[in-house]
């Protein structure tokens, strides 16, 4: 099955509402074995809506559309799919009833041109009822062809197709399509794919598809199977033969990331930890504090920015900043020792660095960043560079101080 996926709305094409729609629904779909090939946006206009919708039937098996169905003369995705499958919409007194409902719910009054939203197809048609907003969504099928309508607000959108219309659509597949995707960390998608390349180019069920996001490296496996059990069994081996070829860059599995995998280790290790940021800025501490529990072991996060506060606040000696200056290898292992020290913490970790986009020299140009971890008693200290806006370089610091603990955390014990 070929599937177009059509979000509706003036308001996403002035770009005043980011379309997280069109990434669920087609993640969706993928897990279905249906194939999306195109995905469209377009505003409330009748005559642009009309040519879109008939366009994307002439090339597509399924549509799905996002939006448009509200109660205002500009929500007209209803009746121009009715248009296209030349079905009449009638009142279905169950849509309006629930409608009522909803408004009572929320103590308002329900205007008359909310009626408009319970008309749906005579016939050919099934109803999506809906349990978090007014809109009821609708299937239409009809000369094989299938449109699926449904509400534009995301917490409707996500209920409503994992509900109702995934298992509609499973019905109609006789193969499912599961992924697992692991997670690869301080190796780029590049470099990722020259390691694990003949296994890539092997593979026919699985596939195996690597790509980057945000400042990882992510491989999806990909499966073809009857069932979920059957897609287990192709996909074990061909993840197991990439860990094995990745090592210790692989981090995780499954919808996860860094700062999740770096608490769980601290909680589940009982290693309190303390934080001493410069270029940072407090993302490391922020990042950390995400994970419920990690109180049982995060004491302390401190943004010491001048060299007055390493010094105060850590107990950097003047001479090393004097020497060797606060964005230094020798600065970043006082930091993280100083902060474990002073806070009793058994791990300490630390940044300094030259974030940018000014304040960069020949010798420390921006990007430049060292990071200090306290372990176990001993201190070290990492050079980094990197590139990119000032946000992403601290960003990318972050990412890789939690991951060179993460490693710390898995294999020094």
């Amino acid at each position: 099955m070929r599937a177009e996926i059509i979000a509706v709305g003036t308001e996403l094409l002035l770009g005043d509402i980011l379309n997280t729609n069109a990434q669920f629904l087609a993640q969706e779909l993928a897990t279905l074995g249906i194939e999306v090939y195109y995905q469209s946006v377009v505003g409330d206009n009748p005559k642009r809506l009309e040519d879109t919708i008939f366009h994307a039937f002439s090339r597509a098996d399924l549509v799905i559309t996002t939006g448009g169905l509200g109660p205002t003369e500009d929500d007209l995705t209803k009746e121009t799919a009715a248009k296209y499958f030349g079905e009449k919409l009638v009142l279905d007194e169950k849509a309006l009833s629930q409608i009522q409902v909803f408004f009572d719910r929320i103590g308002r009054e329900m205007t008359a041109n909310n009626k408009k939203q319970a008309f749906v197809p005579e016939n050919n048609g099934v109803v999506l009822y809906n349990a978090n907003g007014t809109a009821p969504g609708i299937i239409i099928e009809k000369n094989e062809k299938i449109i699926v309508m449904l509400p534009g607000p995301p917490k409707e959108v996500v209920p409503m197709f994992q509900n109702q219309v995934k298992p509609y659509l499973a019905k109609k597949q006789e193969y499912t399509f599961i992924s697992r995707i692991l997670r690869v960390a301080s190796v780029g998608e590049s470099a990722m794919e020259m390691l694990v390349k003949d296994l890539i180019d092997a593979q026919t069920n699985p596939t195996i598809a690597p790509y980057a996001k945000d400042g990882e490296a992510i491989l999806r496996i990909t499966a073809k199977a009857r069932d979920e059990a059957e897609a287990k069994s192709l996909i074990d081996p061909v993840a197991e033969a990439l860990k094995e070829r990745l090592g210790k860059s692989v981090y995780a599995e499954g919808e996860t990331n860094m700062e999740t995998e770096v608490a769980k280790l601290l909680v589940a290790e009982k290693k309190t930890i303390a934080v001493a940021e410069s270029c940072t800025g407090g993302e490391i501490s922020s990042q950390l504090i995400r994970y419920p529990g990690v109180s049982q072991v995060f004491l302390e996060g401190c943004v010491t920015y001048s060299n007055e506060a390493k010094m105060k606040r850590l107990g950097v000696l003047e001479e090393t900043l004097k020497k060797f200056g606060a964005v230094s290898r020798e600065t970043a292992m006082e930091m993280a020792e100083g902060i474990a020290k002073t806070s009793g913490a058994d791990i300490g970790i630390a940044t300094t660095g030259v974030a940018g986009p000014d304040g960069g020299t020949e010798d420390k140009p921006v990007g430049l960043v060292y990071v200090g971890i306290y372990y176990n008693g001993k201190v070290e200290a990492r050079e980094y560079r990197f590139a990119g806006s000032r946000n992403k370089i601290r960003e990318r610091a972050t990412f890789q101080a939690l991951d060179w603990l993460r490693r710390k955390l898995q294999y020094e014990k």
